[in-house]
């Protein structure tokens, strides 16, 4: 994947106050599911699609229990 993209991808992550480092970690299969499909579709798309899943994502792993 194009360094663009993944970069791309991890500024959405934290744009919904997501910790990229915490969520790779614990979940990389579903972190590289989720990166491929966000280099496929629009991002809103990509929001719509995963919208319960990624408020989930984010109670899991926020930004701020990264500090």
């Amino acid at each position: 994947m194009e360094e663009n993209l993944k970069e791309e991808f991890e500024k959405f992550l934290q744009t919904k106050k997501i910790s990229v480092n915490l969520f790779k970690n614990a979940e990389k299969e579903r972190f590289e599911e989720w990166q491929r499909l966000f280099s496929h579709v629009h991002p809103k798309s990509f929001v719509i699609q995963k919208l319960h899943l990624i408020n989930e994502i984010r109670r899991k792993y926020h930004i701020d229990k990264e500090i």
